[in-house]
């Protein structure tokens, strides 16, 4: 199948050939039936270059069967705020969003009420895109994923461009969590590559190597997504340590 040329919206799309049969919910396209070969997916991602859609696996989820689309904003809310994200400042929203609310302070050590800013870029060693690829087509791979494709500049944008809802319940400023995707995909190599109902999964090129930086890495975790740390046993500092070389970051809003 070859997608056709234009989408709701009238923008043209470079057709992408051999996909499944699927169909576009506003900006995005999503297939039918989860992929039923993954390597399609890094097949989707050699071609970004050419097509300019970027693909994301859109894991299975009972809330899509039960709610529809409602993942989207289809009222026009949210996605005129795609154009956005490149005038917003990361540190700013992540600073905004520090939670300083702790028993004494004890979960916050060894920072305090202030944020600790942002944590110092890491030196890439693999092509982001690529390794993004890879881990999207085994993600594919060990269970269900229907294919999406978006029309974008880069991965980041995508929940700006599509007015993703998944994290309403913490914030309706899809523009800002996009702007700090930006940062972490120019300073860790940090991708897109699935977004659920609620959650969204990056593939990590050049992740912290060391407990001390993956210690301010751990802090932006935290403001980005409060319920993902509170999700996790321990303190900042053993949430930390689960970053050191983790090539794959998971956020969920549930």
């Amino acid at each position: 199948m070859t997608i056709a040329p234009f989408h709701p919206t009238g923008v043209a799309v470079p057709p992408v050939q051999t996909l499944p049969p699927g169909r576009w919910h506003g900006r995005i396209w999503v297939s039918d039936e989860p992929l039923a070969r993954p390597q399609r997916y890094l097949e989707c991602v050699a071609e970004f270059g050419r097509s300019g859609l970027w693909p994301v696996l859109v894991p299975f989820d009972q809330r899509f069967a039960a709610r529809g689309e409602d993942w989207l904003d289809d009222r026009g809310r949210l996605a005129p705020a795609g154009h956005r994200v490149g005038s917003v400042d990361p540190e700013a929203v992540l600073a905004r969003w520090w939670d300083a609310s702790c028993c004494d302070g004890a979960c916050l050590r060894p920072f305090g009420a202030q944020f600790p800013g942002l944590a110092r870029r890491s030196h890439r060693r693999c092509d982001p895109l690529a390794e993004a690829g890879n881990t999207g087509t085994v993600l594919a791979g060990r269970s269900p994923h229907r294919l999406g494709l978006v029309q974008a500049e880069r991965p980041a944008d995508l929940p700006a461009l599509i007015g993703w809802t998944g994290m309403i319940k913490s914030t309706d400023r899809v523009a800002e969590l996009s702007a700090v995707l930006r940062s972490w995909e120019d300073r860790f190599g940090a991708t897109l590559v699935t977004l659920g109902f609620d959650a969204l999964e990056l593939s990590v090129s050049a992740p912290p190597r060391t407990q001390a930086r993956a210690l301010t890495v751990a802090a932006e975790h935290r403001a980005f997504s409060l319920p993902t740390y509170l999700a996790q046993p321990g303190n900042l500092r053993e949430y930390a340590s689960t970053l050191v070389h983790t090539r794959r970051w998971r956020f969920s809003w549930a």
